[in-house]
């Protein structure tokens, strides 16, 4: 039983032992998963170090190579700066904020070869040391200690100035010095030597320049006083000459010799104005003038050339545009007697017209356009832009008709944009062509319109026989405007039916009708209708033969006709009782009469010349004057014979021996009698600023060779003491 029951004990303690051990072998199991799972799980641990170990070895790998290759671009890029750097012929060199060397180019350093100390590292201070105290730089006086400081007061400027240096051995150079955000300054040596150098011999080029301007200006009017003397009595006798009587071939020869003096003269005046123009000398002298008066005068002008070859010349001036302004008139005659000249010139049969009309005005200025229109020979699409250019001819040099310089519409262009305005031109080849030139006109001080006189109440009705429409159509608005009915015809028989048909007060008749004869037609209209006053229109004063009173044609007018001149003429036919208090003076020279008074003296007139042609010319063209005429051959005996005769008027040349004419009128201005006296210079010095001279010298007015006898005539009127 003790057996048993140990035996029983054994078991259960065996099977106790056996379970134990069972729990044991299930907990080393698992722990033993478990360490093998942990082991798994490390090394796939480790194997991703591993791979992030490798992937990390490649980065740094990479970035060592492009460390490596940074480096290596840096160094080139270096390299290449510096090569630059000194390629660059200008100096340059870097400093640090401490205003120490950090680098500089060869160009820079080699100012200071031979001191060895302008390395890196040498301070600016240093540098400008050497430069003052070593003679490097020349100072201009300053002490070198100065120049130093005012140098190092420079870099402290916060806007770093540029500043010129010239070292010793010639060279020229120019600072340009700028301080960068970090403090450092970067400064550039400019070598200007060659600069100015070249602009030292710019400016002795346009020393040279003007120096031979103003030689070829001295030139030009040497050479005008030199042509002008001679042809003073080539134009001056001719001119005598053609007053005398001669039959038609003499006249023609005489008056070749005239018109040929007087081309000259013309290109002469051209020529000097283009050289004044070329060196930007002309001026303008502003003054009140009647625009539609000088346009007139330049048509009278050129009158009998356009006579010549039956051109009709007319003027269209707008009702309602004022009369009066103020510019240069010298100039504006000047540019409207090349273009009217032109179109006169290059013109063969037809008209030609010149317009004025305002197309803007202010209370202080006037637009004013002006044009010229012929029916000439036109001018090619392809020669237009060439027209105003120096020197061109729309004719080819071997088969031109018309002479000329080439130079009148170059100058007309240059005067008419100095003024302000603009110039243009409109043609057709084989048609005609049309010049315009606009102009910004200043109003004179008495600008208003200045109509002419109105007409007489009497009239009502007028019979204009004439054939050009244009200029019937120029007075039928005149008329219009003056609440006149105007009735026209182009032939004797419809001028004579109606005037048997209407009341006409005053007829007008166009000498130069095509068809029909313009005294013929007078006759006819004084048979018709007795009493009825008519007035011819005459392009030919001289070829108006009939009587005054004659065919009923009380006066005549000349051609081109100008309005105020017109309404004179009908008040003075329709009410003769009346003065024509608007009628244009002629001139009327205030001398003594032929057989003077006992108590009436002769005008004692004094001429100093030298020149024996230019007094005989003189002579000869107041020759029909009772004048006491007396003559002196330079300025010194001039001052004497002023002494001796107390003359009422002098005329003065200018170059003469012994003393000019400026320095005797100056004498003659000094004597108590001789401040009144008028003295009148006669030159063939055109420019305007020998004019000035001149004037300033005391001098009254001026006449420049050739003489014109008109011209004469109405200086001796405007400067005789009155009676």
């Amino acid at each position: 039983m003790c057996e048993r029951r140990a035996r029983l004990r054994a078991e259960r303690l065996l099977e106790h032992a056996r379970m134990e051990l069972t729990a044991a072998n299930q907990r080393l199991k698992a722990h033993a998963f478990s360490l093998s799972d942990q082991i798994i799980e490390q090394r796939a641990e480790l194997q991703d170090m591993r791979s992030i170990a490798q992937e990390l070895e490649g980065v740094n790998t990479q970035t060592a190579q492009e460390l490596r290759q940074a480096h290596c671009v840096a160094d080139l890029a270096d390299i290449r700066l510096r090569e630059a750097i000194e390629t660059i012929t200008d100096g340059f060199a870097v400093f640090d904020s401490a205003q120490k060397l950090v680098l500089a180019n060869q160009a820079y350093l080699s100012i200071f070869d031979g001191f060895s100390e302008v390395t890196k590292g040498i301070g600016y201070n240093r540098i400008l040391e050497i430069c003052a105290y070593e003679g490097l730089v020349d100072l201009h006086g300053t002490e070198p200690g100065d120049w130093v400081q005012s140098m190092l007061a420079r870099w402290a400027l916060a806007q770093i100035k540029p500043h010129e240096m010239h070292f010793t051995n010639g060279v020229s150079v120019r600072l340009m010095d700028r301080r960068v955000p970090n403090g450092d300054y970067v400064s550039l040596v400019r070598n200007i030597t060659r600069s100015l150098r070249y602009q030292a011999q710019l400016i002795d080029a346009q020393t040279q320049a003007e120096a031979a301007v103003q030689a070829k200006s001295v030139f030009l009017a040497n050479m005008s006083h030199e042509i002008r003397t001679p042809m003073n009595g080539v134009v001056g006798m001719a001119d005598l000459l053609a007053e005398t009587n001669l039959n038609n071939e003499q006249r023609i020869y005489a008056e070749t010799i005239r018109n040929s003096g007087q081309a000259l003269v013309t290109i002469i005046n051209d020529i000097l104005d283009f050289s004044k123009m070329d060196a930007g000398k002309m001026d303008l002298y502003p003054e009140d003038f009647d625009l539609e008066k000088i346009i007139h005068e330049v048509l009278t002008l050129l009158a009998p050339a356009a006579r010549g070859k039956s051109i009709e010349l007319i003027l269209d001036y707008d009702i309602f545009l004022p009369r009066h302004f103020k510019a240069d008139p010298g100039r504006v005659r000047q540019v409207l007697t090349n273009l009217i000249g032109n179109a006169v010139k290059f013109t063969e049969t037809g008209y030609v017209l010149v317009r004025a009309v305002g197309v803007h005005k202010s209370e202080q200025a006037q637009l004013v356009h002006i044009t010229i229109e012929d029916t000439g020979i036109g001018i090619a699409a392809e020669h237009l832009e060439h027209v105003f250019s120096e020197f061109q001819q729309v004719e080819d040099a071997t088969n031109r008709r018309f002479e000329g310089t080439g130079l009148g519409l170059a100058i007309s262009k240059r005067i008419i944009e100095l003024m302000g305005g603009s110039i243009w031109l409109e043609s057709e080849l084989g048609v005609g062509s049309c010049f315009g030139c606009s102009l910004h006109l200043d109003l004179a001080a008495d600008a208003g319109h200045s109509f002419p006189p109105p007409l007489p109440s009497a009239l009502h009705q007028v019979l204009l026989v004439s054939d050009h429409l244009i200029s019937r159509s120029i007075l039928e608005r005149h008329f219009q405007s003056a609440r006149v009915k105007t009735l026209t015809a182009t032939q004797a028989a419809p001028a004579l039916r109606l005037l048997g048909q209407h009341k006409i007060d005053l007829v007008l008749i166009d000498q130069d009708l095509t068809s029909d004869d313009a005294a013929q037609i007078a006759g006819m209209i004084e048979q018709q209708a007795p009493g009825c006053p008519a007035i011819m229109m005459c392009s030919a004063m001289a070829d108006h033969a009939i009587p005054a009173g004659a065919g009923g044609v009380r006066h005549a007018l000349p051609k081109p006709l100008l309005w105020r001149d017109v309404a004179v003429s009908i008040c003075a036919t329709l009410t003769p009782e009346q003065p024509a208090t608007h009628a244009q003076p002629t001139l009327a020279v205030p001398l003594a009469p032929r057989n003077p008074a006992p108590d009436q003296k002769l005008l004692t007139v004094l001429y100093a010349e030298d020149n024996a042609t230019n007094r005989l010319v003189f002579s000869k063209m107041v020759q029909g004057l009772d004048l006491d005429l007396h003559f002196a051959v330079n300025g010194r005996e001039a001052v004497e014979k002023f002494t001796e005769l107390r003359p009422d008027i002098i005329f003065m040349d200018i170059s003469m021996p012994e003393m000019d004419g400026r320095e005797a009128t100056r004498h003659i201005r000094a004597h108590a009698n001789g401040r009144s006296v008028p003295i009148i210079a006669v030159t063939a010095h055109a420019l305007k600023e020998e004019t000035e001279k001149m004037l300033s010298a005391g001098m009254n007015g001026t006449l420049t060779k050739p003489l014109r006898k008109a011209d004469l005539l109405d200086a001796i009127s405007r400067h005789s003491p009155a009676p």
